[in-house]
């Protein structure tokens, strides 16, 4: 019975977003590269994805021989446990898939073993090649094949150490050819040949059939122990054995993540004290985003007994438009969220619904920090402001993971909107419910205007969420009840995709506030630019994640 070894693996720029995988069928005595296999598969999870390469990699095999036994590596513990037997697949995307897996080859033709992802670079090469061709609206192809003394393989497989002994033995005139230094198997056995093109002598006289002779007894008994440490001893004797499965205790994936401590709050925390220094590692203005990879679902602590409210931050013309105190950081803190412990438990399998936000670009009044809200005069972008759409337009397509658009109806989103949906070819749909706060009679005005004018409401603002602003307008519980059942709405309507929000920044710093679980006194400690992004998934057991704040790096 033949038998092959059958490496496989699969990505997601985004999880999910522009996927493929990569297969290949390796012989595992020598090595050599029996078939490749490689697609993009458009916008998917890493999970479908490497199930897909799994399904290609066995139909690969099958095409070769259809009665082989097929040992499976790939470095996804998930994939591997489940194809297995030994965890049970509970992801409604996954099933399916499992299912046509199983029933390519018979369950007793294959078994599956777990390996590090250092060991499955070929594989993993090939997936990335099939996104970078999916990046240019291309399939992947195949390399052309290699001229026949040039070994062919990715550098360190057992591959070019099989090509080079044939090379060795089908040359002539006292040279030999082959790739220098060349691994053969897994063992690390060297094919000693000169460089393609290049002449070495043969010592001592011994002829060029005994030296190549010395090279094939090499690279047999390298790739001999490679093919005892997958099939055992008994793959190269006549009467085919039992495929032995992996051994018990089989370890975790490298790079499991462990909990780590939390890094400073939120950007735009108020300016340190006069004469004292910022914490280390606190970023300057512009900095990259905040990646907070951790779920979470327990309130942050408040702000200390006693601390003064802080003018709002995020300057431009927008829900909280004071001026930051002086000193005080832009840019988002690159966090890491610990909160609850929630974070660190077992995953959740399922693709989640991820909402990418855009804030508007700038308006006439966003350099004058002026407060625009839901009640004013609805401004349109300006020169600044289209720039700045058409700037993230570009980032998002090439990112490709944008599978639908919603806009504030207020005039800047719409706009803004509709700059990066003509260039995704998406439609826009608006959403009353990410208009932003309605200011009452702080419309057009700045916050020093408003203090001046009105300190007292002012105050009962800073101090109270349910304090609305003067003359009627929307206090920030109301927003709070209202951004809440729209994302509600939303995250019915477009479960596990990703979702472009074109909105403002009372809504944008909500929705990360309550994917934080963190207090409403944390909405004048966040920075949050015009047309930057910020990202939150939210996965069906009710965890969120939020992946990116105040992302600027388009606009530079």
């Amino acid at each position: 019975m033949p038998r092959f070894v059958v490496e496989a693996d699969g990505g997601s720029r985004g999880n999910p977003g522009p996927a493929g995988y990569g297969a290949v069928v390796l012989d595992p005595v020598t090595g050599e590269t029996l078939a490749e296999r490689a697609e993009f598969i458009g916008v998917a999870t890493n999970n479908v994805a490497e199930y897909r390469g799994l399904i290609a990699g066995l139909k690969a095999a099958r095409e070769l021989a259809p009665d082989a036994e097929v040992r499976v590596r790939m470095d996804s513990k998930l994939v591997v446990e489940q194809m297995s037997g030994r965890w049970k697949i509970k992801h409604p995307d996954m099933k399916p898939l499992a299912a046509e897996a199983a029933t390519v080859l018979p369950p007793a033709q294959v078994t599956y073993e777990w390996i590090p992802r250092e060991r499955n670079k070929h594989a993993d090469r090939l997936a990335n090649e099939a996104m970078d061709a999916g990046r240019h609206g291309r399939q992947w192809e195949p390399p052309a094949p290699a001229p026949a003394l040039t070994p062919a393989g990715p550098p360190g497989d057992a591959t070019k150490g099989a090509a080079a002994v044939r090379a060795a033995m089908v040359s002539g005139g006292g040279t030999r050819t082959g790739a220098s230094g060349a691994s053969v198997g897994a063992a690390g056995a060297r094919a000693a040949t000169a460089p393609v093109g290049g002449a070495e002598a043969v010592s001592g006289g011994a002829s060029q059939t005994d030296a190549a002779a010395a090279d094939v007894r090499a690279a047999r008994s390298a790739a001999t122990a490679e093919a005892e440490s997958l099939f055992g001893p008994e793959v190269l004797t006549a009467t085919p054995a039992g495929v032995r499965p992996p051994a018990p205790g089989t370890p975790a994936p490298a790079g499991t993540p462990t909990p780590g401590p939390t890094s400073p709050g939120f950007a735009g925390t108020p300016a340190p004290a006069p004469g004292t220094t910022s914490p280390a590692g606190t970023p300057a203005p512009g900095s990259a985003p905040a990646l907070a990879h951790a779920r979470v679902g327990t309130a942050a602590p408040a702000a200390p007994a006693g601390t003064a409210p802080q003018a709002p931050a995020g300057g431009g013309a927008h829900g909280m438009a004071a001026p930051a105190a002086a000193g005080a950081p832009a840019g988002a803190a690159q966090t890491r969220s610990t909160a609850g412990g929630t974070g660190w438990g077992g995953p959740d399998m399922g693709a989640p619904a991820t909402f990418v936000l855009l804030r508007h670009g700038e308006t006439a009044l966003t350099p004058q920090k002026r407060f625009s809200g839901s009640g004013g005069t609805d401004p349109e972008l300006s020169p600044a402001g289209r720039r700045q759409a058409a700037a993230v337009a570009e980032a998002l397509a090439a990112r490709g993971t944008v599978q639908a658009v919603v806009s504030s109806p207020l005039r800047r989103c719409r706009e803004t909107a509709q700059a990066v949906a003509d260039r995704l070819g998406l439609p826009v749909t608006i959403e009353e419910g990410l208009r932003e706060t309605d200011f009452g009679a702080w419309e057009g005005l700045t916050f020093a205007e408003v203090r001046e004018r009105f300190p007292d409401d002012l105050q009962a603002w800073l101090d109270s969420p349910k304090a609305a602003p003067t003359g009627g307008g929307e206090s920030f519980a109301a927003v709070t009840r209202r951004v809440s059942a729209t994302r509600d709405r939303l995250l019915s309507a477009y479960t596990g995709r990703t979702v472009l929000l074109v909105t403002h920044v009372t809504p944008v710093k909500t929705l990360v506030r309550l994917a934080l679980g963190a207090p409403p006194e944390s909405l004048f400690k966040m920075e949050l630019s015009a047309a930057s992004l910020s990202a939150v998934a939210y996965y069906a057991d009710g965890n969120t994640s939020v992946r990116l704040l105040n992302d600027t790096s388009h606009l530079r």
